[in-house]
């Protein structure tokens, strides 16, 4: 529990954390958490605005998380999907722009404009008390987001109700919290425009895809790096590269003719050659390098095909020339292709995430295949196409797996 020197010096550096985090899901969580923080909150959630709409985007809940496998509730599954109602705790304050401070959200007056949906905490167990719900709202004043705070705790951690200096203290951190939510849309916004310029070339790249596997590799890469101790604040400045750079990671496929792109039969052996060389094209996007992003942009880009055996492309190429690196030329000309770790990280991590989704979406030549299916032929590839340690990982939090799958449906609602 921090304490009021703490919050007030963790606030005068919000400003300065947050200018490094870049991707709108890196930052919600890590809004969130830090607001969680300051007011000691077991609880909360965020939704936000969507063609003049807020829909629920994420949630977080300690005494949840630490049950058993057995009592955890999953979310329904069109929570990411359903607007949130006007007469909700979160529609009242996203169409009023005010601050509502809740005792007990079970003891609401029946005159109120607002009620509290109490199907969640039946279903669960949990129980939902004090409440602080907190527009973020931009220089015009309208909201961009809803920050719902749930059942502050006293040093006892026992469910208290919210006090006026956690008011005071969330109404400086939501007008920071705002600016940085903003530029962050933004970059989002800018980064699905660049992939629907890449969808009128290739019907299958669409948002929703490329947020499914954005945070996919998210997923995997935070606890693999947990299974080798790398310190949580390099995890977390990786992580939000990393989203980004796995979003854009068949952007080569731009200079790939329609005729191939496009083709609806099988292709020839020629034409998968040429269809092989988005993975260098991607690449030479990124080549002339200015910051972290770019580097990783470049790598996951030429590394997503590669396999853990070696028989993927393009292999151990010059990401400028395409050239063959010296001492990887084969007879035949080519490049040897990457074996095991020879692949970086990144390259391995959304190699496995684009082809789970691959295979578990429609496309215009397949219907999405079942689950049990897929994960079979990942379990089979593992050594071959795939890390063996990350299919391990990825088998171990298919919980987490599902629940990114219903964030981003195949609909444009859900590329937020």
């Amino acid at each position: 529990m921090l304490s009021e020197q703490e919050k007030l010096d963790a606030l005068l550096r919000l400003g300065t954390e947050l200018n490094q985090v870049n991707d709108l899901d890196i930052l919600l969580e890590h809004l969130l958490t830090v607001a969680r923080r300051f007011v000691n909150a077991d609880a909360g959630s965020f939704y936000l605005r969507k063609d003049d709409k807020f829909y629920f985007h994420l949630l977080q809940n300690d005494t949840m998380d630490n049950a058993s496998d057995d009592q955890r509730i999953p979310l329904p599954g069109n929570i990411f999907r359903s607007p949130v109602k006007d007469d909700s705790i979160a529609g009242y304050v996203a169409k009023t722009g005010e601050f509502l401070n809740i005792v007990d959200v079970h003891e609401i007056p029946d005159g109120a404009p607002y009620r509290f949906n109490k199907n969640y905490d039946m279903q669960s167990g949990y129980r939902t008390c004090s409440m602080l719900t907190i527009p973020l709202n931009n220089k015009r004043g309208i909201p961009l987001g809803i920050l719902q705070i749930i059942n502050a705790k006293d040093r006892s951690g026992n469910i208290v109700q919210f006090v006026e200096k956690d008011e005071k203290m969330m109404f400086h951190f939501a007008s920071i919290a705002a600016i940085a939510l903003e530029r962050a849309q933004m970059t989002r916004t800018l980064l699905l425009r660049m992939i629907r310029m890449a969808e009128l070339r290739d019907p299958k790249e669409t948002g929703a895809h490329v947020n499914r596997v954005g945070s996919f590799s998210v997923a995997l890469y935070q606890k693999w790096a947990e299974k080798h101790d790398i310190p949580q604040e390099e995890i977390e400045r990786w992580r939000d590269i990393l989203r980004m750079a796995a979003m854009l990671h068949d952007a080569g496929k731009v200079g790939i003719s329609d005729s191939i792109l496009k083709k609806p039969g099988r292709l020839t052996d020629d034409e998968r050659m040429i269809m092989n060389q988005h993975a260098l094209f991607g690449a030479q996007l990124f080549n002339d390098m200015q910051s972290d992003f770019d580097e990783i942009a470049c790598q996951v880009a030429i590394n997503h095909h590669e396999n853990w055996d070696g028989t993927g492309y393009p292999g151990h190429i010059d990401s400028a020339t395409g050239e063959p690196l010296d001492g990887y030329r084969k007879p035949d000309g080519s490049a040897r292709g990457k074996i095991g770790d020879e692949t970086p990280i990144f390259g391995r991590i959304v190699k496995l995430a684009d082809v789970f989704d691959a295979l578990s979406s429609q496309r215009c030549y397949k219907p999405a295949w079942d689950e049990e299916k897929v994960l079979r032929i990942i379990q089979e590839d593992s050594g071959t196409a795939f890390d063996p340690e990350l299919v391990e990982i990825f088998m171990e939090n298919l919980d987490t797996i599902r629940l990114i799958q219903q964030r981003y449906k195949d609909e444009s609602q859900d590329e937020v």
